[in-house]
């Protein structure tokens, strides 16, 4: 497992933006002085202070299910 700083994509900024304005919710302060009240806004000032960060775990492979092909499920139309 890694701390990482920098992100790789807008859907794990999204992520951990959206994680932390939920505990921002539930009562947690602010690492940052803002001007805004809403958690979202509060939380993407705080990535772009470089105050948040978040644990990437080491890439580990995906396992797709093996199905056969009898035991997919057909639906009519």
């Amino acid at each position: 497992m890694s701390i990482e700083k920098e992100y790789d994509s807008n859907f794990r900024y999204v992520l951990v933006a959206a994680r932390r304005a939920r505990q921002l919710q539930n009562g947690a302060e602010p690492l940052v002085p803002s001007r805004s009240r809403k958690a979202c806004r509060v939380a993407q000032e705080e990535i772009a202070a470089g105050k948040i960060a978040y644990v990437k775990a080491e890439d580990e492979p995906v396992l797709k299910p093996e199905v056969d092909g009898a035991d997919i499920p057909k639906f009519a139309s």
